[in-house]
């Protein structure tokens, strides 16, 4: 694998990852647009790396708090930190499930260029109409246990590629009255044990599966991943503050239209 490889993949993963634009509808595009050979587990594993350590670092306080006020939570001391630290845990339930449950499915019969356009334009589209109501003005602190099961319910769609984990659990906290912001923040902290998950199955598969290991690759791979990732969380958060989330909603739109043409 070359470095001009190792930095579109890196970035690829980085930026998709926490943007609601699906991040497994460009990690498949990129190699039917070149001649790329597969990039194999152990470099899938890296960027997973570094998004999981972008999102570590840029909410460690909150991570810290959450986790302080969790473990109290046992003894009956039960605060909002210790609220959504449970809303993390319970609604990855559903996702986690439902992966067991259609992992083969998924990866076998659900990878078509169709399925990823449909997805990306009708859960797209479903976005727009959330954001385009009025947004509520509830935090990810000011969760209730229903909605945290939706969310959680919601979560699980993502498994459909295309759909896009960050997107469809946006679209359900705006739906439930939280903020842009809220909704954003809640997404993220999601992710933590999603990534972590995901990255389990595949490290778990590297491991079976004994196969020689570029390392300055594979930290090249993190590092940019990581970087790539926190910018974009930084951003983002500042950027749906003002403009909101219909400017994903016509990417969205166009990229999966072009999907469409492309693939005809």
């Amino acid at each position: 694998m070359d470095w001009f490889q190792v930095i579109v993949l890196a970035l690829v993963q980085g930026i998709t990852e926490f943007l609601p634009i699906s991040s497994s509808a460009h990690l498949v595009l990129v190699p039917e647009l070149t001649d790329w050979s597969d990039q194999g587990l152990a470099f899938d594993v890296a960027l997973h790396v570094g998004s999981l350590l972008a999102v570590i670092i840029y909410f460690r306080i909150e991570l810290i708090r959450m986790t302080v006020s969790w473990l109290r939570s046992w003894r009956g001391a039960m605060d909002e930190d210790a609220r959504l630290a449970w809303g993390v845990i319970l609604a990855t339930i559903p996702v986690g499930l439902a992966g067991l449950a259609f992992k083969d499915l998924i990866e076998t019969q659900m990878r078509s260029a169709t399925v990823l356009a449909v997805s990306l334009i009708g859960f797209g589209l479903l976005l727009g109409y959330a954001d385009w109501r009025r947004p509520g003005k509830r935090s990810e602190y000011q969760l209730r246990w229903q909605d945290i099961a939706w969310i959680g319910i919601a979560q699980a769609l993502a498994l459909i590629p295309g759909t896009s984990r960050s997107g469809i659990t946006m679209t359900a906290a705006l739906l439930l009255g939280l903020s842009r912001e809220g909704g954003a923040r809640f997404s993220f902290l999601l992710s933590i044990p999603v990534i972590i998950l995901a990255g389990g199955l595949e490290t778990r598969e590297l491991i079976l599966s004994p196969v020689s290991v570029d390392w300055p690759a594979l930290l090249g791979g993190t590092v940019l991943s990581g970087v790539s990732a926190y910018l974009c969380i930084h951003y983002f958060l500042a950027f749906i503050r003002r403009i909101g989330m219909q400017p994903f909603v016509i990417y969205r739109v166009i990229f999966g239209i072009w999907l469409l043409w492309f693939f005809a």
